[in-house]
């Protein structure tokens, strides 16, 4: 137990994380009712009065409902692929036996090793992939978003499924299950707190992932939200203003999401945090 003194001391601590945590929050919240001259001269100061400009004009520069159609279609299309890709690689990897047991290790650190490697150094080869194989635009955005996904929802998947009980394979198959009633009818509906995980967090990276967006979209039609800031940066001006309140837009849906799935996030995140 924790004594009085304690207590206090940790919730000043929690108050103060919290407090360092929103600020930025609130900050380009304040920042979006301000013109661009009082956010040059005093960033820091309190808007002299709540002025809709800035999102008056981010709704005439940016068409949102496009914007958002194109980053669901990428978010529902990478999600449907990395998921399948996924749940298949990783049903082989924790509850399938093989003869060498040390190949399967071999191949499970080969896609865990791909947490080491953040995948904005890999953006040129990359690049380079598309061309060669003839992706463009939104399909361009999807596969690479897909392969630096992999290892992280491996992670997460293999985890929770050598959790599961073996006796549970045993039971099925003495039942009649064949291999894939295994796995669509008995093992896929037991892993929904993970994959509920795995789509919260890949949503939420997908939202905002901007050095991919920036250099594979060329098409305006085919932008997503987080090239929505871009359009506010010219040559030789920056609408500081703008961009705020098109960057405030583009993050309230996303906060609203986080908000809604918060304890499936937790949950999923401890049902995966197990040995492997």
């Amino acid at each position: 137990m924790m004594s009085k003194r304690a207590k206090t001391w940790f919730t000043i601590l929690m108050v103060v994380i919290t407090v360092l945590m929103v600020f930025p929050l609130l900050w380009m919240l304040m920042m979006s009712f301000k013109s661009n001259a009082e956010i040059m001269s005093d960033p820091l100061s309190w808007p002299k009065a709540l002025n809709w400009d800035n999102y008056r004009n981010a709704l005439k520069t940016l068409n949102y409902p496009r914007l958002y159609l194109n980053t669901f279609v990428v978010c529902v299309v990478s999600l449907i692929i990395e998921l399948t890709i996924t749940f298949f690689s990783s049903f082989a990897l924790a509850r399938m036996t093989y003869k060498r047991p040390g190949l399967t290790k071999a191949v499970y650190a080969f896609l865990i090793a791909g947490l080491s490697v953040t995948p904005f150094i890999l953006l040129f080869p990359v690049y380079k992939i598309n061309m060669f194989f003839g992706l463009k635009e939104q399909w361009a955005l999807i596969m690479p978003y897909v392969a630096s996904s992999i290892s992280f929802n491996t992670l997460l998947f293999v985890g929770y499924l050598k959790a599961l009980p073996a006796e549970i394979d045993e039971a099925a198959v003495i039942d009649g299950c064949s291999i894939w009633d295994l796995m669509f009818r008995v093992i896929l509906p037991m892993t929904k707190p993970v994959i509920a995980t795995v789509v919260i967090f890949n949503v939420l990276y997908i939202w905002n992932e901007y050095p991919y967006a920036s250099v594979m979209l060329r098409n305006q039609a085919d932008y997503t939200l987080s090239m929505g800031a871009s359009f506010f940066k010219g040559t030789y001006t920056v609408d500081y203003g703008g961009m705020v309140a098109s960057s405030v837009m583009i993050i309230i849906p996303e906060l609203i999401f986080y908000g809604l799935f918060q304890k499936k996030i937790v949950g999923g995140m401890v049902a995966g945090a197990v040995k492997g």
